[in-house]
């Protein structure tokens, strides 16, 4: 069996500064630290940082006084961090910086009287965030026919900022949809869109070409590797989304020749690995990875935690604190 490995795949600099936060807070300052929502959407992640001492929480309510705690990667609305500060509690924010970027450019847009227009998906972490870190009204739009159902006058200045997670390509239609609509349209450029997401589509779109199905290693409740599966069905190919290996299932690979893998931004290495073991004992594995964009982008961790060395990261090598899946022996 021929399988074809995307490039790149799996963590982008947000998810690795994020889960590097954790650690280091379990090292300087031991175990328990209190993490607001899960630090990135992966449960295996999440599985290794609670068997290190992380305790993963929804409400600040179950933070005990003088706790330290961990805003995730999606970021939190203003009245999160302000309930923080009246409680005293000793946060350190791992907000992925390109999403503190968005937050920052939606209050720009709105002190300059503009009504902002967040492209994103109603109840994502992200966008909850991002709507509670301006301190206006904010129209979220998820669809082109939002736009057209609109209200607003013509001549409203309108701004957008998009979710991190969507794509030039996802974001396309509905920002030329703004400016059919409106007169006065701006907004941060395609260049203001997260590396990661467009890379992993790329790649993908790439993928589709070579392969007869694709696995996306990601979790079910991962916006960035939801969206990779649908891309790969409207390409034509088979796409299944998957945690790990153990949920391959045999009917997916009947005539199959090539396979394809990848990984959503939020999923690590080792399970893609895990993919690989699972797909080797059905049939042997010939492995190649697709030539692709490197990535060398990185997010530097809060001061407070700069004189604790990185080690043990889940990024490297997946051994956190539990058991991991055996590498692949493949052909």
């Amino acid at each position: 069996m021929k399988v074809i490995l995307a490039k790149p795949r799996g963590f982008c600099a947000g998810v690795v500064r994020a889960i590097e936060i954790v650690e280091r807070a379990l090292d300087k300052y031991g175990p328990p630290v209190y993490v607001r929502h899960e630090i990135v959407h992966n449960k295996w992640v999440v599985d290794a940082l609670k068997a290190r001492g992380a305790r993963f929480i929804e409400d600040l309510a179950d933070v005990p006084p003088n706790a330290i705690t961990i805003f995730s990667a999606h970021g939190v609305a203003k009245e999160v961090e302000i309930e923080a500060e009246t409680r005293g509690l000793r946060v350190l924010n791992a907000t992925c910086p390109l999403v503190s970027k968005v937050h920052s450019q939606g209050r720009h847009y709105l002190r300059n009287g503009r009504t902002v227009a967040l492209i994103g998906h109603a109840g994502h972490p992200e966008v909850e965030g991002t709507l509670g870190q301006i301190p206006g009204k904010v129209w979220l739009v998820e669809t082109e026919a939002d736009v057209e159902a609109s209200t607003l006058p013509s001549d409203t200045p309108i701004a957008y900022v998009t979710q991190t997670t969507l794509s030039v390509d996802d974001t396309r239609g509905i920002i030329a949809a703004l400016y059919r609509r409106f007169k006065d349209v701006v907004g941060p450029g395609t260049q203001d869109i997260c590396y990661a997401t467009q890379n992993r589509q790329t790649a993908l779109l790439e993928l589709t070409k070579l392969v007869d199905v694709i696995f996306v290693v990601g979790a079910k409740n991962s916006s960035n590797s939801n969206r990779l599966r649908e891309i790969g069905i409207e390409a034509g190919i088979p796409t299944y989304l998957i945690a790990d290996g153990s949920e391959i299932k045999p009917e997916w690979l009947r005539e199959v020749e090539v396979v394809g893998i990848t990984a959503g931004a939020s999923a690590p290495e080792i399970m893609v690995r895990d993919v690989i073991n699972a797909l080797n004992r059905i049939s042997p594995v010939e492995l190649s990875t697709l030539p692709g964009r490197d990535e060398h982008m990185e997010f530097r961790v809060p001061v407070d935690l700069l004189d604790v060395a990185g080690t043990n990261k889940i990024s490297m090598d997946g051994k956190i604190g539990h058991t991991a899946p055996t590498e692949a022996a493949c052909r």
